[in-house]
């Protein structure tokens, strides 16, 4: 699990409610056996969206998103080269040293609960915004336009 190193464990504040909710969710969208699993996957999904994510689209979905989500997503500086929907996957298993297999199992039970708080009509601005392959990491068919 992340922590604050320069906290000791004890004297670091509980999460808030809407984040320990958040959490549960995802807890069980992935089938994890502890809070802690699904804290360590929240962190590192939202880490590498927020590499990702600009603009408007990044700036609605931290409002929308649990504080401690938000303050994960937004203290990363987005990357200049947009990666696809599997080298995502691809950046966050090479980052963790985890199978493709389960990052991407990662990946889309972080998704599901973040398109809860977001909404549909944000969820589709952001992908607007992102190169191909996010849609499938977010449960949506990946649509393209006809020739």
């Amino acid at each position: 699990m992340i922590s604050d190193a320069r906290v000791p464990l004890e004297h670091q504040q509980p999460y808030g409610t809407a984040y320990e909710q958040m959490l549960e969710k995802v807890r069980y969208e992935g089938a994890y056996p502890t809070r802690e699993r699904a804290d360590e996957a929240v962190r590192l999904v939202l880490a590498g969206l927020g590499r990702q994510l600009t603009g408007d689209e990044r700036v609605d979905l931290a409002a929308r998103l649990p504080l401690e989500a938000a303050r994960v997503l937004t203290a990363q500086i987005p990357d200049t080269q947009p990666l696809t929907g599997w080298a995502f996957v691809k950046d966050l298993a090479a980052r963790t040293g985890a199978s493709l297999a389960t990052t991407r199992w990662d990946t889309g039970s972080v998704f599901s609960a973040l398109a809860t708080h977001a909404g549909p009509d944000l969820i589709t601005r952001i992908l607007q915004q992102l190169p191909t392959g996010y849609a499938l990491l977010f449960g949506r068919a990946e649509l393209t336009p006809a020739a």
